[in-house]
């Protein structure tokens, strides 16, 4: 029988990533018949490690042991452009990017981050889990990558503003706001006649304090995280971009697993996502209170305003054009009109 000292136990541990220390004990004399590398660029804490942690324990144990899913959080493997590149190329097995991110190469991807499309989660899930997020799960398909049934959430987007709390459509006139390096963003802050500028998300909190902005957007843990509550004083609760997580596979790697092992692989995935989307809801429900005790003033506005004047600016219809018709289609099923 192998023996283990303390120390060598401790360099075992100690080099081993989240998943893997679950099964470092004697199990680790016995290696997986599929052993694979999940990357994500979130911190352990983050609900969609918890949930993925979660999963890789309920696919072990379900597949007998064959099938090892080790979890490497917090851009351990680089950012999100490495890590799609790794994942495409058969590096890693798995990764979570959001659908701005793999959008570079599935460009339909980015249609759930259309400005103002979704009023409510019950929307965006009816869509996601109907025909639209099938024609994206296609598409993406066709790069020989696998999206799982379920997306993960990552939460509405919300404006922040120093100027005063955003009601309508008129508030965001010539308002210098932050934007990621989105085409989609920039195109929707200038249809609502906005200056959108793009930097990179290091550079807010300076750029907000030395009012090279003045105002920014994003979810409500983002905005606590980062402690933008100290360089805003208004959150405007517009909900104008939702966004979400492609748990994705290499698709050679897919391919491979046999169908029994598939289903288990699936069902631990698709479920571990559904209870992510729980908790990110009730997480956003307890930020709000911490930054409302910070001092951070909240208002609801309606996205009428905001929709007429995207529709007027022509903003929906060019992504009409760019996102092709049967997309856009599957999105207002679950919307409403847009265009």
């Amino acid at each position: 029988m192998q023996k283990y000292s303390r120390r060598s136990m401790l360099r075992t541990l100690s080099a081993m990533p989240l998943a893997g220390v679950v099964s470092a004990l004697p199990q680790v004399a016995r290696a997986a018949e599929f052993s694979y590398k999940y990357g994500n660029n979130l911190p352990l804490s983050h609900p969609l490690n918890i949930r993925a942690k979660e999963a890789a324990d309920e696919i072990r144990e379900k597949s007998g042991g064959r099938v090892d899913i080790a979890i490497f959080p917090n851009n351990q493997l680089g950012g999100d452009t490495d890590m799609l590149s790794q994942v495409r190329s058969g590096g890693i097995q798995f990764f979570t990017p959001s659908s701005l991110v793999i959008a570079t190469l599935v460009p339909v991807a980015a249609i759930n981050a259309l400005g103002f499309a979704f009023s409510d989660y019950a929307q965006v899930w009816k869509a996601m889990d109907g025909d639209l997020g099938a024609h994206v799960r296609a598409s993406i398909r066709k790069i020989r990558l696998y999206a799982f049934d379920k997306m993960w959430d990552n939460g509405f987007r919300q404006m922040t503003s120093s100027k005063g709390p955003i009601e309508q459509a008129a508030d965001l006139e010539d308002l210098k706001i932050r934007v990621p390096v989105s085409p989609l963003s920039i195109s929707m802050f200038k249809g609502l006649g906005a200056a959108p500028t793009s930097l990179q998300f290091s550079e807010v909190y300076s750029s907000l304090q030395t009012k090279i902005v003045d105002a920014q957007e994003n979810p409500l843990p983002i905005i606590q995280v980062a402690k933008l509550y100290e360089v805003q004083k208004y959150c405007s609760q517009t909900n104008h971009i939702w966004d979400g997580f492609w748990f994705i596979a290499n698709g050679a790697a897919w391919d491979r697993l046999p169908d029994d092992l598939k289903t288990i692989v699936a069902d631990g995935i698709n479920g571990a996502g559904v209870r992510q989307r729980e908790d990110i809801r009730k997480l956003n429900d307890s930020v709000q209170s911490d930054l409302q005790s910070k001092g951070l003033a909240f208002n609801a506005p309606a996205p009428d305003t905001f929709r007429a004047a995207l529709r007027n600016a022509g903003f929906y219809k060019e992504w009409k054009g760019r996102f092709g018709d049967e997309a856009w289609a599957a999105l207002e099923a679950s919307v409403g009109k847009l265009v």
